[in-house]
């Protein structure tokens, strides 16, 4: 009887149609009140006692057979029937495109824009202790520049942070590497502002560095020039005198936007000059606090807001549209 069981199994296993009618005949044939499975179990009786376990796996492994085959089988039917309704020419439904963030296209503007003047890109972490952020830029304890960046801090005692700029990356960087330096510093800030139009407590920021020997500021300034220039197609700036702790002089960059539209006059509040970046030379005691001799190497930094450049590039009047993902403004980048 185990034997008939097996061919029973392979019967099962080896069926197959998409026939409403033959799928019910087979229905009928196992599941049947007059049927095989029924029959086998009302036999079960007559099987010697030593047998019995061995039997009864069989019968309920070719029940299990049963109730899967007939599951695939209407599965397999409904399908078949749904497909023979269809149109297998149709072209399908439109995939809607994505769009990549206002905000990325234009950080890899200028990454491409430096890289190709050999900057490469370096990276840190968001949450910072107070050495990177502050006090190896040259603003300790009690410093009164430190005001000017209202911190989230997550511990104190030692102090841990959120990164209020991506000099930390910079500072880790040349902790770690000998001079030449050359780098991009492009990442997410963390400042405790109010939000507005204006101004956000989440912005994106990216910082340059270069340290070599016999770097002045002539190479600076010319630098800001090319950038300008590839990122804006507008070549007249200026730089005015301008504090920041980690550099020495340093110097707030205006590029000259003109005063061709109406748009024009209200962004540069009638001057035709919009400032867009703040530089300058590295500061000595920065080199000394990251062991690099200042006596041997000098070096310039400079660093802007990502948003700040999106806003002036697509004429955007808000800065918390880059926060709220309206896909009605995203979908209009799609095509860049």
């Amino acid at each position: 009887m185990i034997e008939k069981i097996e061919e029973y199994l392979a019967e099962v296993k080896n069926f197959v149609t998409r026939d409403k009618n033959e799928i019910e005949q087979f229905r009928i044939k196992f599941n049947g009140k007059k049927g095989i499975l029924n029959d086998i179990f009302a036999r079960f009786k007559e099987v010697p006692n030593d047998q019995k376990k061995e039997f009864g796996q069989k019968i309920n492994t070719l029940k299990q057979a049963v109730a899967q085959k007939l599951d695939e089988l209407k599965t397999f039917s409904e399908t078949s029937a749904v497909l023979e309704k269809e149109d297998l020419t149709r072209p399908g439904f439109p995939l809607e495109l994505g769009s990549r963030h206002p905000i990325n296209l234009v950080r890899n503007k200028i990454v491409d824009i430096f890289k190709s003047i050999g900057f490469a890109v370096a990276d840190g972490p968001e949450i910072e202790d107070d050495w990177h952020n502050f006090t190896a830029l040259n603003l300790p304890e009690y410093h009164p520049a430190r005001d000017m960046q209202d911190t989230f801090f997550i511990e104190q005692n030692p102090d841990i942070l959120l990164r209020t700029h991506t000099s930390s990356v910079q500072i880790r960087y040349m902790e770690n590497h000998k001079p030449p330096i050359r780098i991009l510093a492009p990442g997410r800030v963390f400042r405790n502002e109010a939000v507005s139009a204006r101004s956000h407590c989440i912005f994106h920021q990216i910082e340059g560095l270069y340290i070599d020997e016999n770097v002045s500021f002539a190479d600076l300034k010319q630098t800001i020039q090319f950038f300008t220039t590839e990122l804006f197609g507008k070549s007249k700036i200026r730089m005015r005198p301008s504090y920041f702790p980690f550099t020495e002089p340093s110097a707030e960059v205006d590029v000259y936007w003109g005063l061709n539209s109406e748009t024009d006059y209200r962004i540069t509040k009638g001057t035709g000059w919009l400032e867009i970046m703040g530089c300058g030379m590295v500061d000595p005691a920065v080199l000394k606090n990251v062991n690099i001799d200042p006596d041997q190497y000098s070096g310039y930094a400079f660093g802007m807001g990502i948003e700040r450049i999106v806003m002036l590039l697509y004429q955007m009047g808000d800065i918390r549209m880059f926060f709220e993902n309206d896909i009605r403004m995203l979908d209009q980048f799609k095509s860049l």
